[in-house]
């Protein structure tokens, strides 16, 4: 079994997703740019201030990466369903995407209900790990 070619979907929302976090580490430095931020000195936490907003979104990406790719990971190499694992990978990946649009937004609520299906998304590949196992 080549597990490439049997998870490619998933393997696909990984590119996507590195394409998203490079997107918003240039969001970052631009808006960073804009408003004359001298990097590595602190930023005032302010929703109402884009540069915190677009530096919290990378972090918060940068928080959840490792989990989802663990998670990939464990469902892929458990044998685990590929299209259940597609559709996990690919719901974490627009759930990113929407998470930052929001956030760059400051549309909050919005924000926080698409984390939530973010860390479903993350549920999603560990269940079908998990029920490989079983």
């Amino acid at each position: 079994m080549d597990v490439f070619q049997t998870y490619q979907s998933s393997v696909g929302a990984i590119g996507a997703l590195a394409l998203l976090m490079f997107i918003q580490i240039v969001a970052a430095d631009v808006v960073g740019i804009r408003n004359k931020h001298v990097p590595g000195s602190a930023i005032p936490s302010d929703h109402n201030n884009l540069l915190f907003r677009v530096s919290r979104t990378v972090a918060n990406t940068n928080e959840s990466v490792g989990v989802f790719i663990l998670a990939l990971s464990f469902a892929a190499l458990s044998g685990a369903e590929a299209s259940i694992v597609g559709y996990g990978a690919w719901g974490f990946v627009v759930s990113r995407i929407l998470y930052a649009f929001f956030y760059y937004s400051n549309l909050q609520t919005l924000r926080s209900i698409s984390f939530v299906f973010i860390l479903l998304s993350v549920a999603v590949l560990l269940g079908a790990g998990a029920s490989s196992w079983l």
